[in-house]
């Protein structure tokens, strides 16, 4: 027996990861998250998808983050009804990520029908919060390496994959065989998150390559962040640190709290102005078992800033002298309270503008890191004088190198390797890498290529 697979996202980019599985009328959908980045790819977020939303039976989900969560409300709104499955730890994020992607696209929709600054009337939110925290009915937590039964023909078992809390790499048994989704895969030597697991042998392969063309550089975060506060704090400027709220600011918590420990930055105001990264490091306290944090480290990291709640204060955080630090989302500067600290403190050449991590094509992230310096902001330009510095190393994807050796302790031949998730030249010369070093048959799908396996 055969089934289809379907590239309904994530192929020829990094975001909006959705793979369709059919097994005559079996439909499970692996992923279901948002395009992020340019506005052509943004867009894709109002298209329908080419099946109708009821007749999938169910999502497995393997892990939080919007661009592969983010669509989950919509899918809900066109009439989805099955069970998503996911770990404990992503169903607690996505308890926290999916009403506030709905509070943000119901507040970006109401800003444009104020300013008039919307071809549409009125213009709508993709979702609102009320459906978003309606989404989550359907949400079942499941157990790493426990053996999940969807149907007669379908099967699956999550496997650690490190990245973030919460993250696995799915193999899903189909029609007598297996296929296995990376997700996203995280890095083999991390200083909070444990390496990925190895996976065993499977017909099938669907990998990403978000740094399929990029070795993270040997060296030292900590040592690199330290250079940057020192630097910024001599200059009394402010320290502006865009960060993920689930992952990437904990980890910067993590380094600043081992900076202060050892008296290698001075003792500065510190802030943590995302609501939503507060929320996520209780969990960091919850899950002990899925991350190298000891307890009482758990706590000391938490403890290093000043957690920004209201509205209030986080507009207050504008008219406050440097030196400082503020870490606050989003991690590509794509929306979020970091913009209002991008207008207040992006004009002062005193200042820094700290990248941490992968910045997707078409982000402000990323123009800042090609050199632009005039970036659009609620619809107006601002001159960015800022310093900016990148953290390359601190990312939480596994490079090409890494993503070889953890296929190389997985015990697998698959028949047929399928690259996704990443920008088309890291997706090709990962494909190239993978062909070389074990002669595997690798492609790069494309935006709604179906194969037929079996």
């Amino acid at each position: 027996m055969s089934f289809t697979l379907t590239f309904l996202g994530a192929a020829g980019t990094v975001t909006g990861s959705k793979y369709l599985l059919t097994c005559n009328d079996s439909k499970i959908l692996v992923d279901c998250g948002l395009f992020q980045g340019v506005k052509t790819l943004r867009l894709k977020n109002w298209d329908d998808i080419e099946i109708k939303a009821s007749e999938i039976q169910a999502i497995i989900l393997t892990h939080a983050h919007i661009d592969h969560s983010g669509y989950i409300p919509r899918l809900i709104k066109n009439g989805f009804r099955g069970k998503i499955y996911c770990t404990q730890a992503t169903k607690d994020l996505c308890r926290i990520l999916l009403p506030d992607a709905g509070y943000l696209m119901e507040e970006e929709a109401e800003y444009r029908n104020r300013t008039k600054r919307t071809k549409h009337s009125p213009a709508l939110p993709l979702y609102t919060l009320k459906e978003a925290e309606a989404s989550l009915n359907y949400f079942e937590g499941v157990s790493y390496n426990q053996k999940i039964q969807i149907d007669s023909r379908i099967s699956f078992e999550f496997f650690y994959a490190g990245h973030i809390l919460g993250a696995a790499s799915v193999v899903i048994s189909v029609a007598g065989k297996k296929i296995a989704f990376s997700g996203d895969i995280g890095r083999l030597t991390d200083e909070i998150m444990n390496p990925p697991a190895p996976l065993p042998p499977v017909n099938y392969l669907v990998t990403e390559s978000t740094y399929g063309n990029r070795l993270h550089e040997k060296v030292s975060v900590k040592d690199e962040l330290a250079q940057i506060i020192n630097e910024t704090v001599k200059r009394k400027g402010v320290i502006i640190i865009p960060a993920f709220a689930v992952g990437r600011a904990q980890t910067i918590m993590y380094y600043v709290w081992k900076l202060l420990s050892q008296n290698k930055i001075p003792d500065i105001p510190m802030y943590l102005n995302s609501p939503m990264a507060t929320n996520v490091n209780e969990l960091l306290k919850k899950y002990k078992t899925l991350h190298k944090l000891t307890p009482e480290e758990s706590v000391y990291i938490c403890r290093v800033v000043k957690y920004v709640s209201s509205v209030e204060d986080s507009i207050a955080l504008n008219e406050k002298k440097g030196p400082m630090l503020i870490i606050s989302a989003s991690g590509m500067l794509s929306g979020g309270r970091v913009l209002h600290h991008l207008k207040a403190f992006g004009p002062d050449p005193r200042n820094t503008i700290v990248l941490a991590g992968f910045q997707a094509a078409g982000t402000r992230g990323e123009a800042l890191q090609r050199g632009v310096r005039e970036i659009k902001v609620h619809g107006e330009y601002i001159d960015v004088r800022a310093e900016v510095r990148e953290l390359d190393n601190i990312s939480a994807h596994a490079d090409y190198s890494e993503i070889l050796e953890w296929l190389a302790k997985s015990d697998m031949s698959p028949e047929k390797v399928f690259i996704t998730h990443g920008e088309p030249s890291a997706a090709d010369e990962l494909r190239r890498r993978i062909t070389e070093k074990f002669g595997w048959n690798c492609v790069v799908p494309w935006q709604n290529d179906k194969v037929v396996l079996g």
